[in-house]
């Protein structure tokens, strides 16, 4: 499957391309960004991000899309996705510092989980964010996910298991949220 072009009102959402690299490695070599992510190690180099964009291909399943986000007169702002988790498929993101508190998330994600049920019908979306990451678990909220239960998750950043707060969105809720 191709990855489509989502076009909200602040943000769009695309393929992630090598061009993004510099403004990826940038944003994520600031603690305050991936020491919210669990997948992410601090520092972060340049290295580091060309070898995940290598990883990426056109042709990707819908549970292991990833898609770049772009504002308008700033370029790339952030990255959002899924990967395949132990009970189905997980999404998560992040922005650049610079960009937080600006609603561009909650965009990004409404329009990514909206894409991604309509693409799949899949029966949940997993996700959850560490306990201390309200605004991540802000966002999940205004999505309809509900808290599933807290976890220990390894933070590559912090080099340790942090309480994680699990949470799950339903296909059910979502098409009820829909109408």
């Amino acid at each position: 499957m191709i990855l489509p072009v989502l076009r909200g009102s602040k943000v769009c959402l695309r393929a992630p391309r090598e061009d993004d690299a510099t403004l990826l490695a940038r944003y994520l070599n600031d603690f305050g960004v991936s020491g919210n992510l669990a997948r992410v190690p601090f520092p972060y180099h340049l290295a580091d991000d060309r070898a995940w964009l290598h990883s990426r291909r056109p042709d990707i399943a819908p549970d292991d899309a990833n898609f770049s986000i772009e504002l308008e007169g700033a370029g790339y702002v952030g990255h959002i996705g899924f990967h395949p988790g132990t009970d189905g498929p997980v999404i998560g993101y992040w922005l650049g510092r610079p960009f937080w508190g600006q609603g561009l998330m909650s965009e990004a994600a409404q329009m990514c989980v909206d894409w991604f049920f309509e693409k799949t019908q899949a029966p949940a979306i997993y996700s959850g964010a560490f306990r201390f990451n309200a605004a991540s678990l802000a966002i999940q909220g205004k999505l309809g996910f509900t808290e599933t239960g807290r976890s220990w998750l390894l933070c590559l950043a912090r080099g340790a298991e942090v309480e994680h707060i699990d949470t799950k969105l339903t296909l059910g809720v979502w098409k009820a949220r829909r109408t």
